[in-house]
């Protein structure tokens, strides 16, 4: 299995299939009932303006996960936010979806890995509690790829985990 990850800004054919998959990555948070992830009509947005708020933000890293070169997924790095008694990450993840027919196939997890090398630094990845789904794939991925290097805390209803990346990382052995 090849799996690559690209700069969605470089290909408009990246942006038009993150587009045609932003309604499925929608409905997969609708459910857990956050209060985060209103419908975007009710508060006069519709679906494009979001995704040209994501492009137009110069900080964001968007990026396509790709099976042998084709678009079945796509990431968005930020650069990380200060926590209170804490030094502020490098990066976070702020968006991560695998469309459905792709998931449970290791290309997640293999895109984990290539994100985290290309941008080395310290991160933080956020879950909702409420999203069971998620905390189980993050506590999965960034257990194996940090050798269980890594820091969780669970408060107000989320799990942060902080660490350490680079393509060091990665080395088994």
């Amino acid at each position: 299995m090849s799996v690559s990850v690209r700069d969605a800004r470089v290909s408009a054919l990246d942006r038009r299939w993150i587009e045609s998959v932003y309604r499925e990555y929608l409905d997969d948070l609708a459910p857990l009932n956050t209060g985060i992830f209103p419908v975007l009509g009710e508060v006069g947005h519709r679906e494009p303006d979001q995704l040209t708020r994501w492009y137009a933000d110069s900080s964001a890293r968007i990026l396509t996960i790709c099976k042998s070169a084709a678009p079945v997924g796509f990431a968005m790095v930020l650069p990380g936010r200060p926590t209170p008694g804490r030094s502020a990450p490098d990066f976070r993840m702020a968006e991560f979806f695998v469309a459905r027919p792709y998931r449970r196939l290791g290309i997640g997890q293999s895109a984990v890995a290539l994100i985290l090398d290309r941008f080395a630094g310290l991160w933080e990845v956020q879950e909702y509690l409420r999203n069971p789904g998620a905390v189980k794939f993050w506590r999965h991925v960034i257990a194996d790829y940090t050798r269980g290097d890594y820091e969780e805390r669970v408060a107000n209803g989320e799990v942060r985990q902080t660490f350490r990346s680079g393509p060091s990382r990665t080395r088994k052995g």
